[in-house]
């Protein structure tokens, strides 16, 4: 049988089964839906029965590449084949290809070519036979630096992923006390979850939001009306230093503020030193988790529920 790539794709769309498997089962039969029997009997189409699975958790992988960088959100069914190697390996490969090849989007990365020549989403067909889950690329971010600088990078655990910019006016990535501050940098961010950069960054719309919040607390409680405005302002004050990387309390030392952390490095290393941007990602976020309720289940299945 004559085929084309489009034949191959269809094949691959409807058995979920990889590229080469696929190419493999139409020289053998010489026939589409003939092929399509050949990888369900070879166990090969098993990969689109999952695709409707929940897959809530897996990990992210970070990797930095000079001025470069990429968080890579790879999802599968459980923790347990989130630990697995093959598994993790796919998710550190997947997030080099996005650097590699510059990809923002998870549509993109899905269709790049990796080390094995094969697609990121034929790689998804194999280890899902290979593992028995579902897997999903789920989230792609990418950062990059213009000029003097570097780029930060923590995964923890593989649920927490972040990436930190720093911007100098002279070139001090060798000065070991400006690694150690992006190192801080990104375990700070991760461990404090910032929202904003500084308090002149905190959107209209959040402050409105916390001070009605505010307010409905202070009413609650029986405040009088008079005082209530400049409760609110004074907490409003204090959330810049719960949501803001400059103005929060260093996690390593709560007496002195990422700012000024900042300014004693800038210090020490004669550079001008600022943060322009951070992003972190945290695993499965606004991913619906099933839950199980096995006496339920043994209810259901002998009738007595």
């Amino acid at each position: 049988m004559a085929y084309t790539a489009s034949d191959v794709k269809n094949l691959r769309e409807t058995t979920g089964a990889g590229m080469m498997d696929c190419k493999k089962a139409l020289d053998e039969t010489g026939d589409f839906q003939k092929a399509v029997d050949y990888l369900r009997a070879k166990g090969l189409a098993a990969a689109a029965k999952k695709q409707s699975r929940i897959a809530a958790e897996g990990v992210i992988s970070a990797v930095v590449k000079g001025k470069i960088a990429a968080l890579v959100e790879v999802n599968c069914e459980t923790d347990f084949v989130a630990k697995n190697e093959a598994f993790q390996a796919f998710a550190n490969n997947a997030a080099n290809v996005a650097v590699d090849a510059n990809l923002s989007t998870v549509e993109q990365l899905l269709e790049a070519k990796t080390s094995n020549g094969l697609t990121v989403k034929d790689n998804i067909s194999e280890l899902t036979i290979k593992i028995g889950e579902k897997i999903d690329v789920r989230r792609v971010e990418m950062m990059k630096l213009e000029g003097n600088g570097m780029i930060g990078s923590y995964v923890h655990s593989g649920k927490i992923g972040v990436l930190t910019k720093l911007e100098t006016d002279k070139d001090i990535n060798s000065n070991e006390m400006f690694k150690e501050l992006v190192k801080d940098l990104c375990m700070q961010i991760a461990a404090a979850d910032p929202k904003f950069l500084n308090a002149s960054e905190i959107d209209e719309t959040y402050k409105a939001k916390e001070a009605e919040i505010y307010a409905a607390q202070l009413k609650e409680q029986g405040k009088a009306e008079a005082m209530i405005p400049n409760i609110v302002k004074g907490k409003l004050n204090k959330l810049a230093s719960e949501v803001c990387l400059y103005e929060q309390s260093f996690v390593k030392d709560p007496d002195t503020t990422i700012a000024k952390l900042i300014e004693k490095v800038s210090k020490e290393t004669g550079a001008s030193i600022k943060v322009t941007k951070f992003m972190k990602l945290n695993l499965g976020e606004g991913v619906e988790k099933k839950s199980e309720n096995f006496a339920e289940e043994i209810a259901k299945l002998t009738g007595k529920n």
